[in-house]
This record gives C-alpha cells, structure tokens and sequence, in this order.
C-alpha cells in the first residue's frame, strides 16, 4: 500500500490527508496528524472522500476523453486533445476577431487549484484581453473580499486557527460551523474546554447545532445584521467601550460612522431585530471589554444584496474596540471552497489582480502586464459570474469556457442560466464528471483530473498554502485544469 500526503477537496478549512492506494486505485484516507489545519481529524465528508474514488464512480461518471457535439442535442462523440484544443482556441479567436475580446467569457471554480486559477487569469486577461473571467466564488466570497478591501485596505484576513486558543469571546455570525466547518467547530469546543471562561455569542435567525456551545444566542430577524452591528456600536459608544486613541492613530471617517450609528438605538435595534435589548447590551459588552474577541462569519453574511455591508460594520466593530491585531482578536471570515483564498490571491475575480494588485490603479496593471509579457492588462472590469450568464443569454457573448464548476445546477436564476447556455454559439466545458447538468450543454468536453489525481496547491480560510498531491495517475485521457487552458 502506498500513501500520499494531500489536502481535502471539501470546505475552506484546508485539513491534511493521508491518502492510500494500491496500484491506480486509491483505497481509503485518513487525517494526517501532522498537518496544522486539523491535526489528524476528519469530518465525516472527509473520512469518507476515497468512496469517490472508486472503480465504480470512475468507470460509470467520470469523463475520461475529449468529446465534441457537432450538432446541439446530439449525443457528443469522442475526439482527440489536439483536434479539441485545436478547436477550441479557433472558434474562440473568430469570435474575438468578429466580436472583441468581451464576446468571450470564462467561468471557473473556487475548487481549482491555485496554479489553475493562475493560468486561467492569464489566459483571459493577458492573451485574449479581457476580465470576463469570474467564479464560483463570486456567489460566496466576493463580499467578504470588498468588506476586508473596504474597511482593512487589502483582502488579507488577519486571524488564524490558532486564534480560537487565545480568544476570550467568540462572536459567530452567519455561520453554522458545527455543520459547515466541523473540524473547526472541533478546535472551538477545545478552546471552550481549554478556558470556560472564554464567552461565545452566536448571531443566526434558527437555533444551529453551533448555538449549543453557545453562552448567548441572539436569534435575530433575516436580514437584519448590519443594524444589530450598528446598534452594538451605539452602546459602545453610549457605555465608552471604544478605543479612541486607537481610532484616532490607525483610523480615519469614524466620525461619520458615528453619524450613521446614531439613530440605531437600543429600542429601534430590539424591534427590528427581534431581540432582547438586555442580549444586545451584553454582547456588545462582551465584545468589546474582553481582553480578545474573535468574530467567525461565513455565508449568512456573504450570500445576501447586502453582504459588502455586513461585512464592513462586522470589520467596524473591531476597529473601533482595537479588537484585531492582537493573538485572538480579529475579524476572521471563514471561506467556503477549499480554494477560494486562493483564487482571490491570483485575481480570480473579474475587478481582480493577481498578487493583491489592484485593477483600477495603472501602476499595478503595467506592473502584471510586464510580468506577463504583454502590453497591457484591460482597465475595465469584466462581469461578474451572473452578469457573465445574463450578457450570454442577451447575446452579447458568444463563447464561454467553463472549468470545474456546474452552473446549469448551482448558480441562482436557473431559467436565465440555461437560456445563456443554450444561446451562447460555443460552449467548451472542462470537467472530471460526465454526469453534470452543464455537460449537457457543452459543444466541446474536455476530461479533467480530480482530487486524487491533481498536483499543486490550495489555501484555506487562514491563508495557509498547501500542497495537493497525486495518489494515483489521471483515468482515460484526463488532464490537469491549467495544462488544457495552457
């Protein structure tokens, strides 16, 4: 039996794997005890991943060869890398050629590698010209990414796992860690075990298995977060639990912050949250007099019109209390894919650079431009993932390439979905399985390599990289992801 150290393909918490396998089969896998994220530990979902990996699920779902439809409708009929790529990068510089570089757009996965994502972004924005590239992520991520820009300046968390051993209250707002980060909500119940005194407040409208370590729910009405954040920072400001040295020196527009927070009193506060304003007292008491307060958030605040906003009077509590900067203490948001941090590192986003850079400021596109090679990396940002889907069935672009992610099942606004799906002239789907509903639509499939098969890197939510190594070798004909795009 042979093992291979890897990382789980599942959620954000990025745990070590062990994996094993026997000739081109992988066997089972386990924990891997030395790795950081998890030290052993699995979820269910992740003690279980090698059942994916069987002989059955290969033989019966995966796409081992290119396979091109001709006529759409039809069932599609096997081909050949060269006459696929060949194919593939013709039609899509006719339509440049007919239509501009923003006739194209490419629609990727926060479950890529990093490497993927990289060369992805390179392949649009530096070769065909333009920043019609966007993800998954987009659906999840992308608020958190403008609250930590908004309000920090750079979309660099500055928390980490070992943060929950140094917190004395956690505050756990649109998230469902037990469920949803369970190896995590592990690591919260040692903290809790570690030091009782350390307080938790859960924020979610239901009563989750997280809100059963909790010392204070507040079961606040949907929709209603950023009032309960903002009538937090009017007693914090009523009481004197801010830090204003530490505002004046490390912050600027509190004032007009104050201004916005005024009118968000305790009685207004409890009515349209639905509270008590005795538990709204107490957690920002809590919250801001505890020597260290960790605040963890996940999708109840990034899934929503409102979710930028969430996130930067979530971020504002911190600074106005100094709660960040300090070993347990920071605003920490926790990532859905296990790749999410990772693409947001090499610009995944369609208003994205890589490296952190900014696409509105010149500098940082001449500087990526030079590093690519090319002119110039357009100034205008592209479309986001459901605009990219609307100009599509608009017809307005004419050609997508879609990588490792099912849209015709997992984006929102179905009808729309398929209608661009359908309308757009040229569809190239790159995929490990058959089977998904996207495939159906697809004018050329091309067989991608999966978890057990794929090398490179991922990053988890507290920005740790690490590596993902092949068990076995690829089935059939499959590639890796950057390698097609290559």
């Amino acid at each position: 039996m042979n093992e291979t150290k890897s990382t789980c393909p599942y959620c954000g918490v990025g745990c070590g794997v062990i994996i094993e396998s026997e000739g081109a089969q992988i066997t089972g896998v386990r924990g891997d005890p030395e790795h950081p994220a998890n030290f052993g530990r699995l979820c269910t979902k992740g003690s279980t991943l090698h059942l994916t990996a069987t002989a059955e699920v290969t033989l019966q779902t995966r796409l081992l060869q290119p396979m091109q439809r001709l006529e759409r409708g039809q069932a599609p009929s096997a081909t050949t890398w060269d006459h696929a790529l060949d194919t593939a990068a013709n039609k899509f510089a006719q339509v440049v050629r007919d239509h501009g570089p923003d006739a194209v757009g490419f629609y990727v996965s926060g479950q890529l590698l990093t490497e993927d994502y990289y060369v992805f972004n390179k392949l649009a924005k530096g070769l065909v010209g333009t920043n019609n590239i966007d993800t998954n992520s987009r659906l999840c991520m992308s608020s958190a990414v403008a609250g930590y820009k908004k309000t920090l300046g750079a979309d660099s968390p500055p928390a980490c796992y070992d943060d929950f051993q140094h917190a004395d209250c956690l505050f756990i707002v649109g998230s469902n860690t037990a469920w949803a980060h369970p190896i995590l909500f592990r690591r919260i119940e040692d903290a809790k075990r570690a030091n009782p005194a350390m307080k938790i407040i859960v924020a979610d409208p239901r009563r989750t298995d997280t809100c059963e370590i909790a010392d204070l729910h507040l079961a606040v009405q949907p929709g209603t977060d950023v009032m309960l954040f903002h009538g937090m920072l009017h007693l914090m400001l009523w009481e004197g639990w801010t830090k204003p040295d530490y505002i004046a020196a490390h912050t600027s527009g509190f004032e007009a912050l104050k201004a916005v927070v005024r009118d968000c009193t305790p009685d207004k506060v409890a009515q349209v949250c639905g509270i008590d304003k005795a538990d709204l007292l107490e957690a920002a008491r809590l919250f801001a007099t505890s020597p260290a307060t960790l605040s963890l958030y996940c999708m109840g605040l990034n899934q929503s019109s409102s979710g930028t906003a969430k996130n930067a009077a979530l971020i504002n509590l911190h600074l106005a209390t100094a709660q960040i900067g300090r070993p347990g203490a920071g605003p920490f948001s926790l990532t859905g894919q296990p790749n999410a941090m990772g693409g947001r590192e090499v610009g995944g986003l369609s208003n994205l650079l890589s490296a952190h850079r900014d696409l509105a400021n010149p500098a940082h596109r001449a500087e990526v431009a030079a590093l690519w090679g090319v002119s110039d990396v357009p100034a205008v940002p592209g479309k986001s993932a459901i605009e990219m889907f609307q100009a599509a069935a608009d017809g307005e672009i004419k050609a997508l390439w879609i990588s490792c992610t099912n849209p015709a099942q997992s984006m929102p606004d179905q009808a729309m979905v398929r209608r661009a799906l359908a309308r757009c002239e040229f569809v190239v789907v790159q995929e490990a399985f058959a089977t998904t509903a996207t495939c159906a639509f697809a004018d050329l499939l091309l067989p991608a390599t999966t978890w057990g098969e794929k090398i490179g890197t991922v990053t988890n939510s507290e920005r740790r990289i690490s590596r993902v190594r092949p068990a076995v070798a690829a089935p059939g004909n499959a590639r890796h992801d950057w390698s097609a795009a290559a």
